[in-house]
């Protein structure tokens, strides 16, 4: 059979099919391996981007890759390894450790507590409402003395310490009662008095959250507690001991038990107080519970990291702890008795003959009374240096929620002991001034601390809660830091001054830190010269604002320091800030000399330096032609008011009043508030001594419808429209008026500059300078005199004491003010 011709295939036709079928193959396989290869540079794109999503999202709590100012070990300066470290405390003791052992001092009155009366005394605390209390003598290294006035009672509380061995040496702390020689102000003191002033007090030891080591208590024969034992990594063997010197005891009780933790040690003993029977009577008295250690799963009872003990005695009483060190090969006497005495008389001896040289308050003619007071200013700055360890909470862009920063120490000053017990950074930049003056080392080793806390991206969080004492006096709201806002960079102000008055001692013993140093205040430098700038060129502004709040009457600026100060009433990214652009002008005028000084690149700097203090630059920037003064600009209206909103018929009220705005906002100068943001070209010396524009500031400066009081420069001129309002129905102003020492210092600063500089105005600034120094000094000495306290910030009608106090952090720059060191 013939097969027919159209199902046969020549070869040509056979070969085409093959070629066909052949080139089919390689377009699917070109089309796989595209397919393959867009695959692979898809999940090779999607990987790069989670990667570099996961590495912005761990570049705030990266730290900043350098050497380590810093040695964990507060061994390695024996001198400052122990020392009252526990700011928040009426009294306490702690080690530079970051597992540390800590001390602590509780008193109470006993009947007063059994009617329910609040007078458990540990941290500090304005409700304590205590007539006084704070540091006569501190010097930082050595010795404090301190005087407490509760009520109808004077407690002191002093403490020395003598050096020796491999950690830290020993101690001892002086507790004593004594009652005010004067009539019972009301009922409950005249029926203290009428049962003999009882007084208990409560000495403890306490190991710091998680801490290895062991703590225990030593019994004598009549199961008394004679003493406190232990061991730390960072102290090695201790004991502690306990020994009355005046007075009768009438009652002796101890615990030992777990405390959860530094912030819940009140509660431990409020938890194990009992009422007793006192042996041989039908007296009941209010006693410790003795052994109160949990049990663990097998039965056994846990390790105790808290000891305390307990001796209640009629006033006046006093009594000695003793710190020894296990360190310590032999002692020839113990520092106790006439040896504490001795060696006490002896530390405040040297600090009255230090405090007179460095100062010169007698020589400059001051009065007892006010050198009193300048010592305890100064001395509770220094002695409210606390010591800190732990993690700190941070938010960035990139992070849908707050992160842990890493755990570190922080050695640093604090605002103050009843309300702001920890680190805050611009705070610290105005407290180094004072710190350094006394002691270089001291303030070079906070600073150390301070920028060690920096990031990768060179922030520092502007402000650090560490630990659990610290976190519990701290509102929800704060905790978290935000890596885009930034706080006045007052560290600058510190080098500037160091560099001025101590630069042969800054580079004779601390060149080689200093150079260490240098990167991370490079890196600052141009975060804040980066991440801070305006939408035009030599601008900046603030972030942090909130732009869509409508709670507030004007939206605060926490990132600048000055909280509530009125600003633009739209925040938006035409906004730009006067006092910013000064503080990053004067940053790169340190930078431009610490570069010389360490033989480092200093042009860009100098550069920098050069463009921000044009005045023809900053004119055309910040120069309002309308009110004549330096002055922010942004999206603004003063027509703005707090209402409650009107509520539909039969529908409750609204809870909270809101802000109404009455007119649109324009782009302008913020030129109707007038006040310290309006001073900075001045205060931060950019205004040359020449321009006119400085003779309008000092004019300005001295008119009472402005700023001009008897008691200081009040912080908003009256005339400004936000001046004394709230800015919520809760937030009474805070930067609206209130006198606050560290600008008016700044302004004292400045004045004595202009004052002593080339210039047509010296003599016009110099005036001002002498009325405003004596209106300071004066107002803040009577109020001293009449309240017991240094304050947050004053009145600027009557010249009160307002907001927080004691507060000596910057306000106890009155001393650098009585001394006229700038």
């Amino acid at each position: 059979m013939v097969k027919s011709k159209s199902h046969e295939r020549t070869p040509k036709a056979k070969n085409k099919h093959l070629n066909h079928v052949h080139h089919k193959k390689e377009t699917e396989s070109s089309r796989m391996n595209l397919m393959n290869s867009v695959l692979t540079v898809t999940c090779m794109a999607v990987a790069a981007w989670f990667g570099y999503k996961g590495y912005l999202e761990t570049r705030v709590n990266t730290p900043f890759d350098s050497e380590k100012l810093v040695a964990i070990n507060g061994l390695d300066t024996a001198d400052r390894y122990w020392g009252s470290y526990r700011p928040g405390l009426y009294f306490g003791m702690k080690t530079r450790d970051p597992q540390s052992l800590v001390s602590g001092l509780m008193w109470y009155r006993p009947h007063n507590l059994r009617q329910g009366g609040e007078s458990f005394r540990h941290w500090c605390e304005q409700g304590d409402k205590l007539d006084k209390y704070g540091w006569l003598e501190h010097d930082g290294k050595t010795f404090g003395v301190q005087e407490i006035h509760d009520g109808d009672l004077i407690i002191k509380t002093s403490y020395v310490k003598k050096p020796g061995g491999r950690h830290g040496g020993d101690w001892t702390a002086r507790i004593g009662v004594t009652s005010k020689n004067q009539e019972p102000k009301d009922t409950k003191d005249v029926k203290d008095l009428q049962k003999g002033q009882e007084i208990s007090f409560i000495f403890y030891s306490a190991l710091e959250d998680k801490s290895t080591g062991n703590i225990k208590a030593s019994l004598g024969a009549d199961n008394r507690l004679s003493g406190m034992e232990g061991y730390t990594d960072g102290l090695g063997a201790y004991r502690f001991s306990m020994n009355p010197t005046k007075g009768t005891v009438e009652e002796h009780s101890f615990l030992i038990a777990v405390t959860p933790g530094l912030n819940l040690v009140k509660e431990t003993i409020l938890q194990n107080l009992r009422l007793a029977s006192q042996k041989g009577s039908n007296v009941k008295r209010i006693v410790l519970g003795g052994d109160q250690l949990p049990l663990d799963n097998e039965g056994k009872k846990s390790d105790p990291n808290f000891c305390a003990t307990q001796v209640t005695a009629k006033v006046p009483f006093e009594f000695e702890v003793l710190f020894e060190s296990g360190s310590v090969p032999l002692r020839k006497e113990k520092l106790t008795g006439k040896n504490f005495e001795a060696a006490l008389s002896e530390q405040r001896k040297r600090f009255n003959d230090k405090f007179e040289k460095i100062f010169k308050l007698t020589e400059k003619g001051f009065k007892e009374d006010a050198i009193e007071f300048a010592k305890y200013a100064f001395s509770n700055l220094i002695g409210s240096i606390g010591y800190f360890y732990g993690s700190s909470q941070v938010q960035s862009v990139h992070t849908k929620s707050p992160v842990p920063y890493w755990k570190a120490p922080l050695y640093t000053g604090v605002p103050s002991r009843s309300f702001f017990p920890r680190g805050f950074l611009w705070d610290e930049g105005f407290h180094g001034l004072l710190i350094a003056t006394w002691d270089l080392d001291i303030e070079m080793d906070i600073m150390s601390h301070w920028f060690d806390l920096m990031n990768s991206e060179g922030w520092i969080p502007r402000e650090m809660i560490l630990g659990s004492e610290a976190l519990a006096k701290v509102p929800e709201e704060f905790v978290t830091q935000i890596s885009t806002n930034a706080n006045p960079p007052t560290f600058f102000l510190t080098l500037q001054y160091i560099l001025n008055t101590r630069e042969s001692e800054l580079l004779d013993r601390h060149y080689k830190l200093l150079d260490k140093l240098y990167p991370r205040l490079h890196a600052w430098f141009e975060w804040f010269n980066t991440t801070q700038v305006g939408d035009l060129p030599g601008t900046y502004r603030w972030r942090g604002r909130d732009s869509l709040t409508n709670r507030e009457l004007n939206p605060k600026t926490l990132t600048s320091g000055l909280d509530d100060y009125p600003r633009a009433s739209h925040p938006n990214i035409d906004e730009r800030h006067v006092d910013l652009r000064c503080w990053i002008a004067f940053a790169a005028g340190v930078m431009t000399r610490l570069a010389e000084l360490l033989h480092h690149p200093a042009d860009k700097y100098r550069e920098t330096h050069r463009y921000l203090t044009d005045n023809d630059v900053l004119n055309t920037l910040h120069w309002s032609p309308t009110s004549q003064s330096y002055a922010d600009y942004g999206l603004h209206t003063d027509k703005v008011e707090l209402r409650r909103p009107s509520a539909p018929p039969r529908s409750p009220a609204s809870p909270e009043l809101i802000r109404i705005v009455l007119e649109d906002p324009s782009l302008k100068f913020v030129d109707t508030t007038f006040g310290y943001v309006s001073l900075f070209p001045f205060i931060l010396q950019v205004i040359k001594p020449d321009s006119p524009h400085l003779e309008k500031v000092l004019g300005d400066l001295a008119k009472p419808e402005l700023l001009w009081t008897k008691y200081g420069l009040r912080s908003l001129a009256k005339t400004s429209p936000l001046y004394g309002k709230y800015n919520t129905e809760h937030d009474p102003p805070y930067w609206r008026g209130p006198i606050w020492i560290n600008l008016n210092y700044l302004t004292l600063r400045a004045l004595n500059w202009y004052a002593e500089t080339p210039g047509p105005y010296q003599a016009k600034a110099k005036k001002i300078y002498q009325d405003l120094r004596e209106n300071i000094i004066k107002s803040m000495l009577m109020q001293f005199k009449k309240t017991g306290f240094i304050w947050e910030n004053y009145g600027d009608v009557y010249g009160e004491g307002k907001g927080s106090h004691p507060f000596t952090g910057w306000s106890s720059l009155v001393v650098m003010i009585m001394a006229e060191i700038y």
